[in-house]
């Protein structure tokens, strides 16, 4: 068996679920748009260029859902995937993903933005199995905090072998390991697996994909 990974926002949407989440609820008038608009954008606009703190950001990320019971953000979110996902799912990162199941791969999606934004994405692509930023949830309600190491750049990695511990197979038991993602941040990852693919790739990964000939390719 081969291991197939898949990073998510900008991999196989064509955009960004974190960054839409939040501009979702904003214009929900959920998040008050003067307060969260800027902060958002700053956040994303640091992601891409390899800066974000992802502690700073998770504190803003998670704490909506501290505030709102989990029915209600839930029934928020069915509405999210309608308006804000489904139309940023690329139909090449369906065939993709099919055809390494089809091949009999394991695979994951991994993911710096967290489950609760990403687990019905996971699911609309049919993939199992999710790695991401976990939020904290105790007492019936999310906290507001992430729970464990955030699956961002090393966290990642670090994830990926303590999953795969889970299941008795390390990383260098697979034959082959393929991991797609179009972002610097996932540089950690990339140079861990025997495949590394970069997919519609940033200008910082498209560089060094050309410098160790890596695989550049287009879902888009």
């Amino acid at each position: 068996m081969n291991l197939a990974l898949f990073d998510l926002d900008n991999t196989l949407l064509c955009g960004d679920s974190d960054y839409e989440w939040a501009q979702f609820l904003i214009n929900r008038g959920i998040l008050e748009r003067d307060t969260y608009e800027a902060e958002n954008l700053r956040f994303y606009e640091q992601y891409k260029a390899g800066t974000l703190d992802i502690y700073e950001f998770l504190d803003f990320q998670l704490a909506p859902l501290a505030r709102h019971t989990p029915d209600q953000l839930a029934h928020w979110h069915q509405d999210f995937m309608r308006e804000r996902i489904l139309p940023i799912v690329l139909d090449k990162g369906r065939v993709l993903v099919a055809a390494h199941k089809s091949s009999g791969d394991l695979c994951a999606i991994i993911t710096a933005t967290n489950s609760f934004v990403t687990a019905p994405i996971a699911r609309e692509f049919g993939i199992e199995h999710l790695l991401a930023t976990e939020p904290e949830f105790s007492a019936g309600r999310y906290t507001g905090k992430p729970a464990g190491i955030p699956c961002f750049q090393q966290g990642k990695v670090a994830r990926l072998h303590a999953w795969l511990a889970t299941r008795g197979t390390p990383l260098d038991a697979f034959e082959q390991s393929r991991f797609y993602s179009d972002s610097r941040n996932d540089i950690p990852l990339l140079e861990a697996v025997t495949h590394p693919v970069a997919v519609d790739p940033d200008a910082t990964l498209a560089e060094i994909a050309r410098s160790r000939h890596w695989p550049v390719v287009s879902l888009r």
